[in-house]
């Protein structure tokens, strides 16, 4: 130890105990996620730059995160110094000597348990701050910290010193991400996936398959260019190792199999014909899962695999009707699920499950032999906030002996932007519930449905998700809101916090008024044709909420652009170019019912007017008012060149973060609907002319213009 670094463990200035934070309590600066105990110190400013410094000798998976840490603050254009005399970040693990002071200096007394795994304690000094832990993620997450604490960025970044000791409240913290719903992530955004989540302490990516990986044993099941190659598997799980995050396959064997039953091979496993479910009991389903699961465990080589096992609505309508006829629902799901759990029992992993099917069944679960208990772990999942909360999902299992972990969402999926407000509400309640009722784990869920959601709008729910997996109890949903663009994009005017704000009250505005709740949700509104039947039925229902919907939007692209100007360098920029186009997109909706409406109300006007008596003159005139429809600057132009505008920018967004495949449907989408709003300038062009002709008019249901929606007033 040089003597320069005993005087800097000798020399801390607290020496009071570290106060341990409320749970709802705010730090400064902002921190995600909040320590479980912080007491802040002075701060020291980085204009000469800053030194990093690991004890020797330093552990190679120390050393990879205090390079990850000089990495991401050189990014910043914060100086990397070894000048002794500049400011540092300095670290050790506790079992040396300056470990154990420093861990000291923390809180007097011993260690708990529950903080060696992932645990680490930092302390400041008059020159800056020193970290200790028990294991290398203990000094990962420390470091992780530390970034945290550097605020500003270039000569005006500052070290702001405190007292913490941290860790966390549940051992597993995951993310879910769906990858066979049409978007697949590129490698290198899966990579981004990983770095961002092990920055916000979580520990562990899900990639969820139905058929978009790629198996040695089932050579039909991946479909190339939208698949992940045993290649992939390799540079991710290394990749992941780095970070300290567990990579956790699922792919589905019960239900969701569409992609793969479809291919006649498999027709005599199928519950029905090309459906999405396995026939329990027919030759070769256990065969097929057992393949492909000693696949995933060569490429995944971690502690858990993931069956899946959801939303087995075909089973007992078809192969299997009078075996659930007989012996009920619950006992033949199970049965398979004992089946495929005993099949991959030489795979000597943790097998997880889907918890929405068996937790009806609670009796039976108790039942469940005690092997079955001891190789499982059930994932109850909802993905909306519950009052009533979520004992429902979570007891059957707890009761029964069965580990569970605890799954909300992010509410992304079927939506032009995240219901954040749901996601937010969904995500406290359940990992809140988890905590209280025995749940190890929590493992947030994104998911694609409609095959059109974006990955970059996703950061919010997953970082708050981060966040409550790792706090202690029911995680403050308004400090996150008052702390998240701080701390993911830095930007120190909150403009981007109040973006995010009015985003979610515009979502929260068509969710509270039942609208877009469907199973199309928000996207079904983005292509939903107002002149429809469906689209009148709906444009009576939003037709209130059009005003303020697109005044939140508005609002928060003002306040993006304001943010950027503030601070051109601000972080994460794929994130915020995100936030904009949603935003953009919401207010694109709102504009799109209120030009039919108005297009509407002017071709009434035009009608009553071309009726007027000879000689009288009217304004505005007939032409005038069908030229507004459609003509130079055009409100059916305004639509045209508003979706053409969406289209390219929405290719702009996919290809930021999925592979190609998959897109061109969408795109097709974007084309289809110009073409019809291009046929209705056509359409608007011959009435023009014939008014030009003849003086007359067809009636508005001939041009497909449904009745206006307010009373028409001439202006004489």
């Amino acid at each position: 130890m040089s003597r320069r670094l005993h005087f800097l463990l000798t020399a801390f200035a607290l020496t009071l105990p570290a106060l341990a934070l409320p749970a709802q309590a705010q730090t400064n600066p902002p921190l995600i996620p909040l320590p479980r105990e912080f007491r802040p110190a002075a701060a020291l400013p980085l204009a000469s730059g800053v030194r990093i410094d690991c004890q020797q000798p330093c552990d190679p998976e120390d050393a990879f995160a205090v390079a990850d840490l000089k990495s991401t603050l050189a990014a910043r254009g914060i100086a990397l110094t070894e000048a002794l005399s500049a400011p540092h970040i300095f670290t050790t693990r506790s079992n040396t000597q300056m470990g154990k002071q420093i861990y000291q200096e923390s809180s007097p007394g011993p260690m708990p348990a529950a903080m060696h795994a992932e645990g680490y304690s930092i302390v400041p000094d008059k020159d800056g701050i020193a970290l200790t832990a028990d294991t290398a993620a203990g000094v990962f997450y420390a470091l992780q910290t530390a970034r945290q604490l550097v605020t500003g960025d270039g000569p005006a970044a500052m070290l702001h010193m405190a007292t913490i000791r941290d860790w966390p409240a549940m051992p597993i913290r995951g993310l879910h991400d769906d990858l066979s719903r049409g978007p697949v992530d590129t490698l290198e955004f899966q990579k981004k996936i990983i770095r961002t989540i092990a920055a916000y302490k979580a520990n562990l990516y899900s990639p969820y398959f139905e058929s978009t990986q790629q198996y040695a044993s089932n050579p039909l099941a991946g479909i190339p260019g939208a698949s992940m190659s045993a290649a992939d598997a390799a540079a991710l799980v290394a990749y992941a190792a780095q970070y300290h995050v567990t990579i956790v396959p699922e792919q589905e064997a019960f239900g969701h199999l569409r992609h793969m039953l479809f291919w006649e091979k498999y027709q005599s496993m199928a519950e029905t014909p090309h459906g999405a479910v396995l026939a329990p009991g027919q030759p070769g389903s256990i065969q097929l899962i057992d393949g492909m699961f000693k696949d995933l465990a060569a490429m995944y080589p971690g502690p858990y695999l993931h069956i899946g096992g959801d939303e087995t609505s075909d089973l007992g309508v078809g192969r299997t009707r009078a075996d659930v006829d007989a012996r009920g629902l619950a006992t033949v799901y199970l049965d398979f699920l004992q089946q495929i759990v005993t099949s991959l029992q030489p795979l000597h992993r943790k097998i997880l499950f889907w918890g929405d099917v068996a937790q009806d069944a609670p009796d039976q679960l108790k039942a469940l032999p005690q092997s079955f208990k001891n190789q499982t772990i059930a994932v109850a999942w909802g993905y909306s906030p519950n009052p009533r909360g979520f004992e429902k999902q979570i007891r059957p299992f707890t009761d029964a002996g069965i580990p569970v972990w605890v799954a909300p969402s992010i509410n992304n999926y079927r939506q032009i932007w995240p219901n954040q407000q749901q996601a937010l509400d969904d995500i406290q309640e359940f990992t809140r519930d988890g905590q209280q009722f025995g749940a190890a784990g929590q493992l947030n869920t994104l998911w694609d449905d409609d095959g059109e959601s974006l990955a970059n709008m996703n950061w919010y729910g997953i970082l708050f998700a981060a966040a409550a997996g790792w706090q202690q109890g029911t995680s403050s949903i308004p400090i996150f809101q008052q702390s998240y663009a701080q701390v993911f994009h830095g930007d120190a005017t909150g403009l981007l916090n109040q973006a995010q704000n009015e985003l979610t009250a515009a979502m929260s505005l068509l969710h509270d008024n039942k609208i877009g709740t469907n199973s199309e949700g928000t996207d079904g509104l983005f292509w939903l044709d107002p002149w429809s039947r469906d689209g009148q039925n709906v444009a009576a229902k939003i037709r209130p909420f059009l005003s303020p919907l697109r005044l939140h939007a508005e609002h928060a692209i003002e306040l993006i652009q304001q943010a950027r100007l503030a601070n051109p360098s601000l972080r994460e920029s794929d994130a915020i170019d995100a936030m904009d186009f949603g935003a953009r997109r919401i207010d694109f909706l709102g504009l799109k019912f209120q030009a039919c409406d108005e297009m509407a109300a002017g071709y009434a006007r035009a009608q009553s007017t071309a009726l007027a008596p000879a000689g009288k003159k009217v304004r505005p005139g007939v032409y005038s008012l069908l030229s507004d429809i459609s003509g130079v600057n055009g409100r059916l132009q305004d639509l045209t060149y508003g979706y053409s505008q969406m289209r390219d920018m929405y290719e702009k967004q996919w290809l930021s973060s999925y592979r190609p495949a998959n897109l061109r449907p969408i795109l097709e989408h974007f084309d289809y609907t110009i073409n019809i709003w291009q046929s209705r300038i056509d359409k608007m062009r011959g009435v023009r002319q014939q008014w030009g002709d003849s003086h007359t008019l067809p009636s508005a249901s001939d041009i497909g213009i449904p009745p206006s929606p307010t009373p028409v007033v001439i202006l004489q």
